[in-house]
């Protein structure tokens, strides 16, 4: 299966990007192939809903989200990774999947994916903003979750290593 990683962490070594890390280290080991896209160290232009594309063609901007543009359509699963910012997907994700308009046409097709979030937060609550707008990416594209690792209470970079949820990442990852 080809499994393309989307991240949305300006930290290297930060909690999500190891999560992503560990479940890359399970998909291997399953023989997958892995692509990863770290979008915080890479130039995204924001969508301007110029409508050049037509919800189908080309975009305007020439910028790295060609490489996305790239691996996405083929793809049979697609991964989310991103901390919690103020209580929302990272602006370096969130600037990627609403580019995703461009291609709306060649990714409505059935796909895997999954769900990785870490928050310093320990309340459940506060991580349904991102749960409840990765289910409706998922309805609107045709997509289905293989699943989610949810990290609460996770803020220091590395203080999801002392938690299950990287042994869960890996399980994920060695699952499909």
């Amino acid at each position: 299966m080809k499994i393309l990683i989307l991240t949305g962490s300006p930290r290297k070594n930060g909690n999500s990007n190891t999560l992503v890390d560990h479940f890359i280290k399970g998909a291997l080991e399953n023989g997958h192939e892995i692509i990863r896209f770290d979008s915080a160290f890479k130039k995204i232009h924001p969508c301007s809903a110029c409508n050049h594309c037509s919800m189908d063609g080309e975009c305007v901007y020439k910028d790295d989200f060609e490489f996305v543009r790239e691996n996405i359509i083929d793809a049979d699963m697609v991964v989310f990774a991103t901390p919690m910012y103020y209580f929302g997907i990272s602006a370096q994700l969130k600037a990627v999947i609403d580019r995703f308009y461009a291609i709306n046409g060649k990714i409505q097709s059935p796909k895997k994916a999954a769900l990785f979030m870490t928050y310093a937060d320990t309340t459940e609550q506060e991580a349904l903003p991102i749960k409840n707008h990765y289910e409706s990416i998922l309805r609107y594209l045709g997509w289905s979750s293989a699943g989610e690792v949810i990290a609460p209470g996770v803020w220091q970079a590395g203080s999801v290593n002392q938690t299950e949820y990287t042994k869960l990442a890996y399980e994920l990852g060695k699952s499909l």
